[in-house]
């Protein structure tokens, strides 16, 4: 997959990719106009919002109820290493949600994609080249 990344005034940058374009921008207090998330916020979003897509998978693919079905993803940042040490995810399951898939719902959680990509990170090659 390609994104073409692009700066579109002060601290906004943007990735372009699938007819899609993902608008990234800084809080007013670090300079920016506060628009937009910034991209480490998009970053933990896409981290909740892929568990998200398996929990609500495996809740379809069983027919199980998904009214009221949420998750709420916490961050947990730690002051002295300038970094998220932790991230909780908790999932709030549906009225009627029977007992017997709890355990499988948060493995189901667990195989997230993004989060796979955080355990075993790619490769990352930086070039330049002339315009």
């Amino acid at each position: 997959m390609e994104m073409k990344i692009r700066f579109p005034g002060n601290k906004k940058v943007t990735a372009e990719f699938d007819g899609f374009t993902v608008t990234t921008d800084q809080p007013k207090e670090a300079g920016g106009d506060g628009t937009a998330p910034a991209p480490f916020e998009l970053f933990l979003a896409s981290l909740g919002t892929c568990a998200g897509i398996f929990v609500l998978s495996f809740c379809r693919k069983r027919d199980l109820p998904t009214e009221g079905l949420e998750l709420t993803q916490t961050a947990v940042w730690d002051d002295a290493e300038h970094r998220v040490s932790k991230i909780v995810l908790k999932i709030r399951l549906p009225k009627g949600f029977p007992e017997k898939y709890r355990d499988s719902v948060v493995s189901t959680a667990n195989l997230c994609t993004a989060k796979k990509h955080i355990l075993n990170p790619p490769a990352f090659e930086i070039v330049t080249e002339a315009s």
